[in-house]
């Protein structure tokens, strides 16, 4: 466990000893910020469920930024062969590499908690709602860092990482548009998922336990196919 936080603490400071780091962070909050209170001014109500689908949508441009660099910078510059022959996991690696990038998520994610008390100020928000909508932004960010650590583990090269990453996500938000394609079996598995479908729930104040194991069976599949990847020399 102690090298897993190790990991992930060399893991968080790479990313801060970075601009880019930085440049995300400005850039997604100064967007965050206009978003919400465009969002406020037009629908004059003290609820974040708009902003919610907001944060959804950046999130998919997001995880691959953050993540992108993860496996393949290692492989690139040579240093994954040294990190996989040191006395730790290969379970040990991935988690901690993925705790990493789900502390900075989540930094940034603490830092849009203003505008929770924006509106507590103003008014009276549903309380229970905000925290759902919350919890499943969070899931959700999750589970897209964990689809952009393991598209990381399959090249040297960055750009086709993110690329990689972007095709996944962008299939898993836009698949409700294709239902009307289907019917019956194959209609109710792309409807469940899509990512839409189970961050509307979270946002209203519906928390289901099928949203829930939506999310962390997902984060869990990327993760255990990281691993394999990381030890797969096809990948390499």
């Amino acid at each position: 466990m102690n090298k897993i936080f190790i990991i992930a603490k060399k893991e968080l400071a790479t990313n801060f000893k970075s601009p880019v780091a930085y440049i995300i962070l400005i850039l997604t909050i100064s967007i965050f910020n206009i978003f919400f209170f465009m969002i406020i001014d037009e629908n004059r109500e003290v609820s974040l469920r708009d902003v919610f689908r907001v944060m959804e949508f950046m999130f998919v441009f997001l995880a691959p930024l953050l993540t992108m660099k993860t496996f393949s910078e290692e492989k690139l510059s040579g240093t994954m062969e040294f990190l996989m022959t040191t006395p730790t996991t290969n379970t040990a690696i991935v988690l901690g590499k993925y705790l990493g990038s789900l502390i900075f998520f989540t930094l940034l994610i603490i830092m849009t908690t203003v505008y929770y008390l924006i509106i507590e100020y103003f008014g009276r928000p549903d309380r229970l709602a905000t925290l759902s909508g919350y919890t499943g932004v969070w899931l959700e960010g999750a589970f897209f860092l964990s689809i952009g650590i393991l598209t990381s583990s399959w090249t040297r090269n960055q750009i086709v990482a993110a690329i990689s990453s972007y095709t996944i996500l962008f299939l898993l938000y836009f698949s409700a548009s294709f239902t009307k394609y289907f019917s019956g079996p194959a209609e109710t598995v792309i409807q469940y998922i899509s990512t839409l479908n189970h961050l509307e729930n979270f946002s209203v104040g519906l928390v289901t336990t099928a949203d829930t194991v939506y999310y962390l069976s997902g984060i869990v599949v990327c993760l255990v196919l990281t691993r394999f990847s990381i030890e797969n020399r096809l990948w390499r």
